[in-house]
C-alpha cells in the first residue's frame, strides 16, 4: 500500500488555529499544544490507511469523517490518483459540519 500525503485545506488549518486559541485562553498553552497537536497527529496517521472514518457522500461527493477524542470531526477526501488525503476541516464540540459543507456547495 502505497504511503499518502496529507495537506490541510485553508479552513481546515484556520479551524485548528482558531481551536488553539480558544483552549490556551480558557486551558493554558500546554493543553493547547497537547490537543491540537494529537489532533495533527491522528491527521497525519491518514498516510498509511486513508479509507477510515465514513463515507458521507450524501453530503459532498468522496467526503470522509472521522471523531477524534468524541468532541472533534475530521472531515476529509481521498484522492487515490495522486495518493493525497486533503483535510477539509476540524470541526470542534459539536459544530455542524453538513452545514458547512452546505454552504459551500450554494457559494
Amino acid at each position: 500500500m502505497p504511503q499518502y500525503k496529507v495537506v490541510f485545506a485553508p479552513r481546515a488549518e484556520e479551524q485548528l488555529d482558531h481551536l488553539y486559541m480558544y483552549i490556551a485562553l480558557s486551558s493554558g498553552e500546554t493543553r493547547a499544544d497537547h490537543y491540537v497537536g494529537s489532533i495533527v497527529t491522528q491527521c497525519l496517521s491518514l498516510a498509511t490507511f486513508p479509507e477510515r472514518g465514513t463515507k458521507r457522500d450524501d453530503i459532498r461527493p468522496n467526503l470522509r469523517t472521522m471523531g477524534y477524542n468524541r468532541s472533534a470531526t475530521i472531515a476529509f477526501s481521498i484522492n487515490h490518483s495522486i495518493a493525497t488525503v486533503t483535510i477539509l476541516g476540524v470541526f470542534y464540540d459539536g459544530q455542524n459540519y453538513e452545514a458547512a459543507f452546505d454552504e459551500d456547495q450554494t457559494e
